[in-house]
């Protein structure tokens, strides 16, 4: 009898006690950005936390993690506890850039870490500093191919997509520039405006200000079609190089072996809080576009940019060791 009354307070225990993915968050949630406040990613990051915790009274905390391109923010995610309180906001660069740049990664970006939510993409734009001689891309041109390597092209970090698409163009141009690799926009930003370098690809969040402040000027976009904060300015496909065009885009993940129901969990926070209209209005107030999907569709559209973007690099010639 006293077996029977144990085996049905056992059954008891176990249908009512919840899950650990049911009792998800019960603490705070770390988010790495693998840049320095102020840059692109970093942005889109805040403005996500901020949402989720507001709709969803979750605590996402915000850690800036810089350097390597990305990767060394991107290898502590990779290589935390998969229990989905460490995530971290990956981009094109450290997920689909890197590894076809880089031999010997810090960790793998299709086995180490799994996308959990897109989040938005963006064009970059071609930002020189307002002192400087050039009024369009092709002065940029014509000056690099006069003085070769003599130029100097600021990037956010090596691998980034302000690098790459530098590097695309430079090939089809036909010029030579020197890279200047920073840990992040920011600090990439500021020496851009004091004459240290010559001219950047940068994220339109890290670059409206100062371009509306007076400080930097804008020369071409690198999306198919004009954006309309910048409506002037032409696409660089425009410019004479057809089809050109380099997209950044925002993605969630998590250490590979992190629960399907903490990932999807993310993911309908996420969703949510990327159909709010006040969210979706400060996107495209940064030139950024809400990017949607359910973990496996996510998964799919990544697996496809790495794809894309590997041939991309192999094509160019591009490499970094």
């Amino acid at each position: 009898m006293k077996k029977w009354v144990l085996g049905i307070a056992s059954i008891c225990l176990f249908v009512t006690t919840p899950s650990f993915s049911q009792s998800y968050p019960d603490r705070s949630i770390k988010l790495i950005v693998p840049y320095t406040p102020g840059g692109g990613t970093d942005t889109v990051a805040r403005m996500m936390a901020e949402k989720i915790n507001s709709d969803l009274k979750w605590t996402i905390l915000v850690d800036n993690k810089p350097g390597g391109g990305g990767n060394i923010g991107m290898e502590l995610v990779a290589k935390s506890k998969p229990d989905g309180y460490t995530i971290g906001m990956g981009q094109t660069s450290n997920l689909a850039i890197n590894p076809a740049l880089i031999s010997k990664m810090p960790f793998d970006a299709v086995n180490d870490l799994v996308p959990i939510a897109l989040v938005a993409e963006v064009p970059m734009v071609l930002v020189v500093p307002v002192t400087s001689p050039w009024k369009s891309l092709g002065d940029l041109v014509k000056a690099a191919k006069a003085k070769p390597d003599f130029y100097k092209q600021a990037t956010a970090g090596a691998g980034t997509v302000g690098h790459i698409g530098g590097e695309m163009l430079a090939s089809k141009a036909g010029y030579v520039v020197s890279y200047i690799p920073y840990k992040g926009a920011s600090p990439a930003i500021t020496d851009l405006i004091g004459g240290q370098t010559d001219f950047m690809f940068a994220t339109p969040q890290s670059v409206l200000g100062m371009i509306a402040g007076g400080k930097l000027r804008a020369l071409a976009v690198t999306s198919a079609n004009r954006i309309p904060m910048l409506a002037k300015i032409p696409t660089v496909s425009e410019e004479g190089y057809k089809g050109f065009e380099a997209i950044d885009w925002k993605v969630l993940v998590a250490p590979s072996g992190t629960p399907q129901e903490i990932i999807k969990k993310i993911n309908d926070a996420a969703q949510k809080a990327l159909k709010n209209p006040a969210l979706i209005a400060k996107l495209y107030e940064e030139a950024s576009s809400p990017m949607y999907g359910d973990p496996a569709a996510v998964l799919k559209y990544i697996r496809a940019e790495q794809r894309e973007w590997d041939a991309a690099v192999k094509a160019s010639g591009i490499k970094l060791d």
